[in-house]
């Protein structure tokens, strides 16, 4: 059985209301599947991630356990923003000549991407959807690096020639 996407919103960044509706409708089984793990009533649980109800909320504990759950990334990124931070988790990828190259490749891409909003920001007036593009693009390069970081230490750490 499939579902027919019904988010409130398509994008980079969303509201937290939206990240945690769609968080807890992505969920692998959707909101039953996670008021199961939860161990919370389906019919609660519901209303609480509804990103319109203003009378129900999850409380600290139980919004805890929806991050920990789903670690949804447009959740992730809804909850740090406010604050101007990027949130990593640390996915170690092999740190290897290819791997590098690959990073390499991206900040290039990364690189002409910024270049070409600066040309079209000549005027220094910067339209909200290319703020969210270089945001999205500048976590994403910064993600890509720290994995490559948390790969090489891996290997450090588990080589023999110490």
């Amino acid at each position: 059985m499939s579902r027919t996407d019904k988010s409130p919103a398509v994008g980079p960044v969303l509201s937290l209301r939206k990240a945690i509706y769609r968080a807890a409708h992505d969920y692998r089984g959707g909101v039953t599947a996670l008021a199961l793990d939860m161990v919370l009533d389906y019919d609660s649980l519901q209303k609480k991630v509804k990103h319109d109800e203003e009378r129900r909320w999850l409380d600290p504990d139980e919004l805890e356990e929806v991050i920990r759950l789903t670690g949804d990334p447009c959740l992730l990124d809804a909850l740090v923003r406010p604050a101007g931070a990027v949130w990593y988790k640390p996915i170690p990828v092999p740190a290897t000549a290819d791997a590098l190259k690959a990073v390499g490749k991206m900040l290039e891409e990364s690189g002409q991407f910024v270049a070409c909003m600066h040309d079209g920001a000549a005027d220094n007036i910067w339209e909200p959807h290319e703020v969210l593009l270089l945001e999205q693009r500048g976590m994403d390069v910064i993600r890509e690096v720290l994995g490559i970081m948390a790969g090489a230490r891996k290997a450090m750490e588990g080589s023999d020639n110490v």
